[in-house]
């Protein structure tokens, strides 16, 4: 809340008034996501080590965040050979999963004869890990469920701190991505308040009649909202030099650092995940541009691709059948 200074008063008609304003209140502070310091017992299960809500939240934080995940997803979906076990839509989910969290988990639904019939996605964000390899679905307090024994498979991002969970290799960015969703929030709120256009109309001239102030208010009042940047005119006769003064209250130039901060953040970004720019839609601001598109898409399927379809992999010595198979050189054929 705006806290009203220590008023003074000039004279018997006219008061003048200052205000400061609160510290800016952050949309996700850093505790909301690694606020765990460790995977605590609770008797049942072992809590994750980092938030799965504040991961969650984080994902739409920042376009750059979520779109890079998305890239990698869609490239390993596009390459997966379906199986009747596990279709095109649970292949999505699962990897979605992987990357957001750093885990993914797999159930096995077994037929009359112990045999798997087909393969379930567990959310990530729900799914909890207890002691001797069993598994609890936990969509709240109330309603845990745990797996049968044996029926479910971790798919982990492994962690130098803990071996229970997976932690996802974009921690280090994220709060680059808070900055960047940060920078915008206070930009679009900037907007909305309408302080991009504000100024102090400064008369010291004395007006013809005291409706000539009134319709003056009157106007600037209407000019706001779906009426602003209009133009008004005011006619002062006599009047003298600067008699009639406008002070912007703020300069956008000159006060705020959007671009840059954008520009950094986004550079951040784009560093912990790996991605090549061209790759993501990002328009280059320079002459000479990303260079050859073909070759990114080929580093980019070596370095990346291929080894998170290494990891899923893991899910056929699991199974001892070859479920998770992907088209070779999917990449190269697409950008060629």
């Amino acid at each position: 809340m705006a806290k009203k200074a220590k008023q003074s008063k000039r004279t018997q008609n006219t008061i003048a008034e200052a205000f400061t304003f609160g510290d800016p209140s952050p949309v996700l502070e850093g505790r909301d996501i690694l606020g765990l310091v460790e995977s605590w017992w609770n008797g049942k299960w072992y809590e994750p080590p980092i938030s799965r809500p504040g991961l969650a939240k984080s994902f739409n934080a920042n376009p750059h965040h979520s779109s890079a995940i998305y890239v990698k997803r869609n490239i390993l979906v596009s390459s997966y050979m379906a199986h009747p076990l596990l279709s095109k839509q649970e292949f999505s989910r699962l990897v979605l999963d992987y990357l957001i969290f750093g885990d993914a988990y797999l159930q096995r639904v077994n037929n009359r004869m112990n045999g798997p019939l087909k393969l379930k996605t567990s959310p990530s964000k729900y799914t909890r890990r207890g002691q001797e390899d069993r598994f609890w679905y936990v969509p709240n307090l109330y309603d845990a469920q745990e797996f049968d024994p044996g029926t479910v498979f971790q798919l982990q991002e492994p962690d130098f701190n803990q071996e229970l969970y997976g932690v996802p290799e974009y921690i280090a960015g994220l709060n680059s991505a808070w900055l960047n969703e940060s920078a915008t929030l206070f930009r679009r709120k900037y907007y909305q308040n309408g302080s991009h256009a504000g100024f102090i109309l400064y008369m010291s001239d004395a007006a013809q009649e005291e409706g000539d102030i009134d319709a003056l208010r009157k106007a600037l009042k209407e000019s706001k909202g779906p009426g602003n940047f209009r133009n008004l005119f005011m006619y002062a006769p006599n009047g003298q030099k600067d008699g009639i003064q406008i002070i912007p209250i703020s300069e956008v130039q000159a006060k705020d650092e959007f671009f840059n901060i954008k520009n950094v953040t986004r550079d951040d970004v784009l560093a912990v995940h790996r991605v090549p720019p061209h790759l993501m839609g990002i328009i280059p601001t320079n002459t000479s541009g990303f260079g050859s598109v073909q070759d990114a898409a080929k580093v980019f399927n070596r370095n990346e691709i291929v080894p998170l379809q290494e990891r899923f992999k893991e899910i056929n010595d699991w199974l001892e059948i070859e479920v998770i198979r992907f088209a070779p050189y999917a990449i190269e054929e697409t950008a060629a």
